[in-house]
């Protein structure tokens, strides 16, 4: 038995539109009630707050861009972890704790304490070291995947 014409015009569509949910579903960030770790980092207010299975932990200064940079918007989850790192692009700056996560984007150490709760930086989020320490090690102890890092304005 042969379908319809008429079959082949709805289930073409039907099964592109199926295909693209499924797509967006596996690759749109989690949303905070399913990660361990959340950190929210507030660009006007100048904070991160860190919250560990769904309770408030932390709340920390940070220093994001600076007139004339960005530090990017959006949900991300942590790419990539140096204990001890140093930048590439800025003069071999210390960049301790870093945990990137969008391209050459990351939170972390600072040793220009006095600079945070205000824009400084060249886009990454920079916290105290100690800070980014003990963020650091949440992100090791509960893992990258059940992290999520919201950074809004």
């Amino acid at each position: 038995m042969r379908p319809s014409p008429a079959f082949g015009r709805w289930l073409a569509p039907l099964l592109l539109a199926v295909s693209l949910v499924w797509t967006l579903a596996c690759a749109a960030p989690a949303s905070a009630g399913t990660a361990a770790v959340v950190a929210r980092i507030d660009l006007s207010r100048q904070t991160m707050t860190v919250s560990v299975n769904g309770m408030p932990q932390y709340s920390w200064p940070v220093s994001t861009a600076r007139r004339g940079y960005v530090t990017p918007t959006g949900a991300y989850r942590p790419q990539r972890m140096y204990r001890s790192y140093f930048s590439r692009k800025y003069y071999n700056s210390p960049m301790p704790y870093s945990i990137f996560f969008n391209g050459g984007y990351a939170i972390h150490g600072s040793y220009e304490v006095s600079r945070l709760g205000a824009p400084a930086s060249h886009g990454c989020v920079r916290l105290h070291p100690s800070n980014a320490a003990t963020l650091y090690s949440l992100v090791q102890t509960y893992g990258a995947g059940n992290t999520l890092i919201l950074v809004t304005r």
